[in-house]
């Protein structure tokens, strides 16, 4: 069992969630984050004032998937998220040892689905 944690453009969710549909992956959790990469985030005035503003907004994606799933979920995420630019994101696959489901007790493999 693998964890994906994938950070995105806000604007690229809707893309990503369609490719992961297509992919046959549909169970996720999605949070609003802010961080900053490789794109150093921007300058912005206000009241005359500049301000550098170097915490972007982005969505981080949590995908629990059998070992089976783990290439098709990040070849879905690339698909969805790709736009060649600095700020497309990032995904990080660790190891899952245990994962239970509250309602049925279930544990491992099958807790996942």
């Amino acid at each position: 069992m693998k964890l994906i944690i994938a950070v995105i453009q806000p604007d690229k969710l809707s893309d990503v969630k369609e490719a992961l549909t297509d992919a046959g992956v549909t169970k996720m959790t999605a949070a609003n984050v802010i961080g900053c990469g490789q794109q150093m985030g921007y300058t912005e005035k206000y009241r005359g004032i500049r301000k550098e503003i170097n915490l972007l907004k982005k969505v981080e994606l949590r995908i629990a998937v059998n070992e089976d799933y783990v290439k098709p979920t990040v070849e879905a995420i690339i698909q969805g998220a790709r736009t060649g630019q600095i700020g497309d994101g990032k995904i990080f696959i660790l190891d899952l040892p245990e994962c239970i489901r509250i309602r049925t007790g279930e544990r491992g493999t099958e807790a996942i689905g």
